[in-house]
């Protein structure tokens, strides 16, 4: 099942493949050229055999043949030994499928998981073996400098998540949300979304506590969004109770709508319309 943690990690990783990218090189030196394009690419790894392999994320940089590097990225919430068994196939049949150099990256918020998810992987044949390069509490670090989570915004955002049991949880939640001020504001936004639907308790709290402050354009924006999005629900679910059928095309023309007074027009269109099209007149 996937749960708000699993899809917040999953959306860090693959929002900004270039910022992915520094947290890569730091953590695990890994060969991305600095100056390399990063893009997300397909992450069903099943062309290649009859089963169906799909990972959580798969990223490609380089620019040109010689320089590619794919890296595969994994959400580990719990241990799953089913997990150990494909992981060596999305490593196979990504580096067949695009010709290149791949490595796997597993994101394990809990000690223990991450503990159970660097062990090597034996795969039978001599000199064989895979070793996870796993990102956890252990060694992501706490992050309480905004010039230091600046310049790795990724590294800043994982290690708010894996870190949100520390003793310094505010303090680390306020140097990102102060950071990520230097970033295009979309992005910026959704970054603070992600981290906030993945948090837990009092660090969900207090990551809630800090956007709701609008003290930077991209907290405006997220407040924005999020009464966009209360506003979208209360609609479907008004137009659903009076019976108003909606076409693929109605009901995404209102979930994409990020207009609040517009979402307000149509609410009160919605109580006295007979058909969807007369909504939207």
């Amino acid at each position: 099942m996937i749960t708000p943690l699993h899809e917040g990690l999953v959306g860090i990783t693959t929002l900004d493949p270039e910022l992915t990218a520094r947290m890569l090189r730091e953590l695990f030196a890994l060969p991305i050229p600095d100056k390399s394009t990063g893009t997300q690419v397909s992450c069903d790894l099943s062309e290649c055999v009859p089963a169906v392999y799909r990972a959580d994320a798969a990223l490609l940089y380089g620019d040109d043949a010689k320089n590619k590097l794919g890296v595969i990225a994994e959400v580990q919430l719990e241990q799953d030994k089913t997990k150990r068994l494909s992981w060596l196939a999305y490593i196979a049949n990504l580096r067949a499928r695009d010709n290149c150099p791949v490595c796997l990256v597993v994101i394990c918020p809990k000690r223990s998981t991450a503990e159970w998810a660097s062990l090597p992987i034996e795969t039978g044949h001599p000199g064989l073996t895979l070793t996870p390069l796993v990102i956890g509490p252990d060694n992501t670090p706490v992050i309480t400098d905004v010039a230091e989570a600046v310049g790795n915004i990724g590294l800043a955002a994982i290690s708010a998540i894996t870190q949100s049991k520390h003793p310094q949880i505010a303090d680390i939640l306020a140097t990102l949300t102060e950071a990520l001020d230097s970033l295009d504001s979309d992005v910026a936004r959704r970054y603070a979304e992600y981290v906030t639907v993945a948090l837990k308790g009092d660090a969900q709290k207090e990551m809630e506590r800090l956007m709701a402050s609008e003290t930077y354009v991209y907290q405006g924006e997220y407040a924005q969004s999020l009464i966009a999005r209360g506003e979208v629900n209360s609609l479907l679910i008004f137009l659903e109770a009076r019976g108003i059928a909606l076409s693929d095309s109605d009901r995404e023309r209102i979930t994409t709508c990020g207009d609040i007074a517009r979402l307000e027009l149509w609410m009160k269109r919605a109580a006295k319309v007979s058909t969807a099209e007369e909504l939207f007149v």
